[in-house]
């Protein structure tokens, strides 16, 4: 019989909760704010990369200043945001069903505290969940391991023992630099082709599809389905 994982780490913006165009959406007008026209297909593509990183990726610089203030201005725009979130389907049903399958939840995002809060307000499954990080725990985003390095030393497990749900290759690279096997949903817009190049081991629609095929996938323990 297979192994369930002892956790599950889950990405929140794309994977649980709406957002992924919501964010494009808001980095596109904050970098029109500060005099850079960057098409939408290429914010969205970036989405899932944190704060610290997209303003120079999007812009094939490093500028500080720049950045800092395009980052002011998306956070701004996304808190207009907030009280319209809404969780994906199958959102809050998936964080349940991973606590009722006695596995550590840990809500694993890049996102600010602020935006964090408000998530968790939308997704309403806090009674099921018992960690998050934020972009305050780690020093680089994803791809970076950082967040997922913070993640398992407080619950006290190794990456072994864990599985990381998300929605972005951003999430996929990040938990296969730290060894540890990625769910992928598709609902954050990125294909299953690509999701599964960049490193997942199984992909589903969104929360709903993967509750779905739960006895078949990575958190009852099968990997590679």
């Amino acid at each position: 019989m297979p192994t369930a994982p002892r956790a599950v780490l889950l990405d929140v913006d794309g994977t649980l909760v709406d957002t992924s165009y919501a964010h494009t959406t808001c980095w596109w007008q904050a970098l029109r704010e500060h005099g850079h026209v960057v098409p939408m297909h290429r914010i969205h593509r970036a989405i899932g990369l944190g704060s610290d990183r997209i303003v120079g990726h999007l812009l094939d610089g490093d500028d500080e200043a720049v950045a800092d203030e395009v980052v002011a201005s998306h956070a701004a725009l996304f808190a207009a945001w907030h009280e319209r979130l809404v969780p994906l389907p199958g959102a809050r049903d998936l964080v349940r069903r991973c606590h009722e399958a006695g596995m550590v939840v840990v809500l694993s995002t890049s996102a600010g505290r602020t935006d964090l809060d408000a998530l968790r307000s939308a997704l309403d499954a806090d009674d099921w969940v018992d960690e998050s990080t934020t972009s305050s725990d780690a020093e680089r985003s994803k791809p970076d391991t950082d967040i997922l390095d913070v993640a398992l030393e407080r619950i006290g497990l190794g990456a072994g023992q864990a599985v990381f749900v998300g929605d972005s290759v951003w999430d996929a690279e990040a938990a296969r630099r730290a060894g540890m096997p990625c769910v992928g949903v598709e609902c954050g817009g990125t294909s299953a082709a690509e999701l599964r190049e960049a490193g997942c081991v199984e992909t589903y629609a969104d929360p709903a599809d993967l509750l779905r095929h739960w006895q078949e996938s990575a958190l009852a323990g099968v990997t590679g389905g």
